[in-house]
């Protein structure tokens, strides 16, 4: 998701997705410079005027990974005011679990994400290690939706 696109005055809705596989999650790896923090922050992006959550999802994860998705769930949604390189932002977010259609996508221990011209790598962090490491993940209350919702 565009960290250029956060920065309005708007509110934006997005949809994220937490692909669960083996006690870990796949979330992409962030900076605020301006706090000096690294985060991370699940695979999404921005919905669209006119298109559901799901279907933007379904959108933004064949733009950035090259592949489809299946099995979405609802888990929760999330209001998130927040502070970004210095910048207030503002987002509803819509939170889903999904299942790679391609296997080969739970093997790999990095996968590099493309989206609008960048690319970043998506990791698999142990959910156990999110409390115990401080990680930090966003949106705030995002791991404890994980730790009700994803089975150990």
């Amino acid at each position: 998701m565009s960290r250029q696109k956060i920065m309005s005055k708007n509110i934006r809705p997005i949809a994220i997705c937490i692909f669960y596989f083996q006690g870990k999650i796949l979330a992409t790896q962030g900076y605020d410079r301006v706090r000096k923090e690294k985060f991370y922050r699940p695979i999404g992006g921005g919905i669209n005027f006119g298109e559901t959550s799901r279907k933007a999802l379904i959108r933004e994860v064949k733009e950035e990974l090259s592949t489809e998705i299946t099995a979405l769930k609802k888990m929760g949604t999330f209001e998130n005011i927040f502070t970004y390189q210095g910048k207030k932002g503002h987002e509803i977010i819509f939170v889903y679990d999904a299942k790679f259609v391609d296997p080969k996508f739970y093997s790999k221990k990095k996968i590099i994400v493309s989206e609008e011209g960048t690319k970043s790598e998506a990791v698999w962090l142990k959910i156990n290690d999110l409390s115990k490491k401080n990680i930090l993940l966003y949106p705030v209350g995002l791991k404890e939706l994980i730790k009700r919702n994803c089975k150990k």
